[in-house]
């Protein structure tokens, strides 16, 4: 697989997120299972491993998993979200003590002692970014981490870090189900020069057209609150697969090559993330890597894009809090 650069940091051209093998998606996948999911994806070329603490065990997965390969690959995690008891929502604590307190417990799960990624998980709005970045910035004196991101952070938080630690990547959702980015995040991106890693690339699995209005979803399964997954949302949102099934059918590919090589083709600096618990989906998301499309083909989708309206795109404000998004407006 090709590689990518995000900020100074150089990895495959796409990544794995680890994170639905243990957490969000359903019933936690079996550790023999995760191991060799995760060990075929690194045989594939994948080089860019995504975990983070509040994924369940993910961080042990991972690190059993990598140990073999530890030095040929890049493993991000995060910091910054509490671990809730079962029912409760997850708290953001980044104060510097905890921050440390933090790394240290990844690392010994991780079965490492460098974290080549950390992200902050979330903003904490109870402790200045400035002092967050500071933090991450000893840590990498000492030789703890190797580069800083930040996940779903407004636009003045981007900036503000930056000018503290220079950001390598900023981790948010992106696919062509979810193009919020587009309006002002990945212009400042181009602008500081730092990468961008895209979670949920397939639309939390709708772009793989497999998913259709009389889906259903288990009482553990994430995609039960997010409103694009209503019945009306995925049965309103059919057009949009019809057009990426036509195409993917005149190149003989799948729905999801096609969605993941229209994310890759966007810009230079992203490195989507999908994750899977399964060997045959893995190899098939890895293969959009060799997927190019053609001019006309990237016009017929953004095109369809352009004009097709997404039901549900907009998670209304009693939900933010729950997915974890944070609410910003442009310049903030």
């Amino acid at each position: 697989m090709k590689t990518r650069q995000l900020g100074g940091l150089e990895v495959s051209a796409m990544g794995f997120g680890c994170m639905g093998l243990s957490h969000s998606f359903g019933p936690e996948t079996p550790r023999a299972d995760a191991i060799k999911v995760m060990r075929r994806a690194y045989e594939l070329g994948v080089t860019l491993f995504d975990t983070a603490v509040v994924y369940g065990n993910n961080e042990e997965l991972v690190g059993e998993a990598l140990e073999p390969m530890r030095d040929k690959v890049t493993i991000a995690t995060k910091f910054g979200l509490t671990v809730p008891r079962p029912g409760e929502p997850q708290l953001t604590d980044s104060r510097p003590d905890e921050i440390r307190k933090s790394v240290d417990a990844s690392l010994k799960r991780l079965r490492t002692d460098v974290i080549d990624l950390l992200y902050q998980h979330r903003v904490d709005p109870n402790v200045p970014i400035e002092d967050v970045a500071g933090t991450v910035k000893d840590l990498i004196a000492i030789g703890k981490v190797r580069f800083f991101g930040l996940s779903e952070p407004g636009l003045q938080t981007i900036r503000r870090a930056h000018a503290v630690l220079p950001l390598a990547a900023i981790e948010s959702e992106y696919s062509m189900w979810w193009r919020e980015p587009e309006q002002h995040l990945l212009p400042l991106l181009d602008e500081l020069g730092i990468g961008f890693v895209p979670f949920s690339p397939l639309g939390k699995g709708f772009l793989t057209g497999t998913i259709d209005a009389a889906t259903t979803f288990g009482s553990d399964d994430v995609r039960n609150i997010v409103p694009r997954f209503t019945t009306a949302a995925r049965k309103a949102n059919q057009s949009l697969i019809a057009v990426l099934r036509q195409i993917a059918e005149g190149k003989r590919v799948s729905l999801a090559q096609i969605a993941l090589a229209w994310l890759l083709a966007q810009r230079p600096s992203i490195v989507p993330i999908p994750g899977t618990t399964k060997l045959h989906r893995l190899e098939e998301n890895f293969g959009a890597a060799a997927v190019e499309l053609s001019d006309a083909e990237r016009t017929q989708i953004n095109a369809v894009l352009a004009t097709t309206a997404i039901e549900g795109h907009r998670y209304p404000p009693h939900l933010q809090a729950r997915v974890g998004r944070e609410t910003v407006q442009p310049g903030q």
